[in-house]
């Protein structure tokens, strides 16, 4: 056999990868206040900028790691991976060997055999199904906002306005917490059937219902009164809260032919691909974040809505976009609509409406919170960097 034939049993990344190994690279952090034994508690963002908490069983034995969450979502590595999937820099054919490249990363090992392992890939791709008796739901009472929304910066007339679009939730299956939390429901194209909930709560809560469909559903405000050929305009976030506070701070320019349309965070190619066959004549609107998973993002979209087959890959610089035969940069700091229209011929069938650059999001600029400023390294500091990692033996 080859060298380069050379595959390994699918099974056997998950015992070199652990939830934890996954958690800690995207920013997760050990709360040692709440022990650390054979559980662990790994919380993303501090205070009110704390976005999930994981509980993780079985530290010490990689194979055997589950992880849930007090709202009772729960899983294994694989699933862990599969919720933050965008946040990792993957290709494959389909999401299933991104995943197993992801988890190769991790364990510093080949890539699996993807025909050997179809039966544990059906296995761990089998979904979950919402199942809306599991939650009572209740709407919003205008006389009594919940004061989760004027935390986050929103006043009462923006919740009153969306209100036909939020639900106050409650998990009956959830021993730890019997109260209510905000849902955003998530409907698709083909029905306005509720598939599940974009949820929140106090302390930075962050959640989805048990079996939400992320797949092909989405939550969309729809402000047109349900005359859905006539929004103009749709207006893609990365959540519920950030499309709220885009709505508080542009309202007076956007009028009534518009949808306001949260993603969940990362999203699939087919949500976005509902939410356009829903408005068939609206132009999209990126109004991701200003981070680099946020131009991801909208290059994405871009990709989907003008149908540009585009590979992504993340440099040292910023961004590299494959299409239609060209490489070329793309820097976040700039328009990505101008900079690929320059290479590539565009249909213009979308725009940028971002926050402005000194806010992470729309939430944060509602309520005042810029980014820390970047400190840029100079040009010594590049020379010496750029030797350090000539003498370590990196391929530059």
């Amino acid at each position: 056999m080859a060298p380069g034939d050379y595959r390994i049993d699918f099974k056997a990344l998950k015992a070199r990868v652990g939830i934890d190994d996954v958690a800690y690279s995207l920013g997760y952090r050990l709360d040692r206040k709440a022990g650390v034994g054979r559980y662990i508690e790994l919380v993303l963002g501090e205070g009110k900028d704390k976005r999930d908490t994981i509980i993780v069983s079985n530290r010490r034995d990689k194979a055997s790691q589950t992880f849930f969450r007090r709202d009772g979502s729960k899983g294994d590595v694989v699933s862990f991976i599969r919720e933050n999937l965008n946040s990792f820099n993957a290709s494959g054919q389909n999401e299933w060997q991104r995943i197993a490249k992801v988890m190769a990363q991790f364990a510093n090992m080949p890539e699996p055999d993807y025909g050997r392992e179809r039966d544990y890939v059906r296995a761990a791709s089998a979904p979950q199904v919402f199942d809306s008796k599991r939650y009572s739901v209740r709407p919003i009472d205008p006389d009594r906002i919940p004061c989760l929304f004027s935390q986050r910066g929103l006043s009462a007339d923006t919740v009153k306005a969306l209100s036909p679009f939020i639900y106050l939730v409650s998990d009956r299956r959830n021993e730890n917490f019997n109260g209510f939390n905000i849902g955003f429901p998530y409907t698709a194209a083909d029905s306005d059937k509720i598939r599940g909930y974009e949820i929140r709560g106090m302390g930075g809560y962050k959640s989805k219902a048990a079996g939400t469909d992320s797949s092909t559903a989405e939550w969309v405000a729809d402000l047109s009164h349900g005359r859905n050929g006539l929004v103009r305009h749709v207006f893609f976030c990365e959540s519920a809260f950030d499309a709220m506070a885009f709505f508080q701070m542009n309202r007076t320019r956007l009028g009534e032919d518009i949808a306001l349309v949260s993603l969940g965070g990362t999203f699939s190619d087919r949500q976005v691909q509902g939410v356009m066959e829903r408005f068939p004549n609206a132009r999209a609107y990126d109004c991701f974040d200003n981070d680099l998973a946020g131009r991801v993002n909208g290059l994405r979209l871009m990709a989907l809505v003008e149908d540009i087959p585009l590979k992504i890959t993340k440099t040292d610089s910023g961004l590299m976009v494959e299409a239609k035969g060209k490489n070329f940069d793309v820097s976040p700091e700039r328009s990505i609509y101008t900079q690929v229209g320059t290479h590539i011929p565009v249909r213009y069938r979308m725009g940028q409406w971002q926050p402005p650059k000194d806010f992470k999001d729309w939430n944060d600029c509602l309520l005042g919170r810029r980014t820390e400023p970047k400190i840029m390294p100079t040009k010594h500091e590049r020379d010496d960097n750029l030797a350090e990692r000539r003498n370590s033996g990196i391929k530059m």
